[in-house]
């Protein structure tokens, strides 16, 4: 499966001021003329103290 495959994703941010800059990121890994669907919410602490998680389901 590829990035093509993705339909959903889940984003964790620990900070939601990262969002602009993570949208930036984000369209290029999978454009800007049909992404997949998205949510995005803020979290307390992501594990490993990392910046963002992300969630996705893809199908074939």
């Amino acid at each position: 499966m590829s990035l093509s495959h993705v339909v959903s994703t889940t984003v964790y941010l620990a900070d939601l001021d990262d969002f602009a800059r993570f949208n930036a990121a984000y369209a290029e890994f999978f454009g800007t003329s049909a992404p997949p669907a998205r949510a995005t919410v803020e979290v307390a602490r992501v594990p490993r103290d990392a910046k963002v998680e992300i969630s996705a389901i893809a199908v074939r």
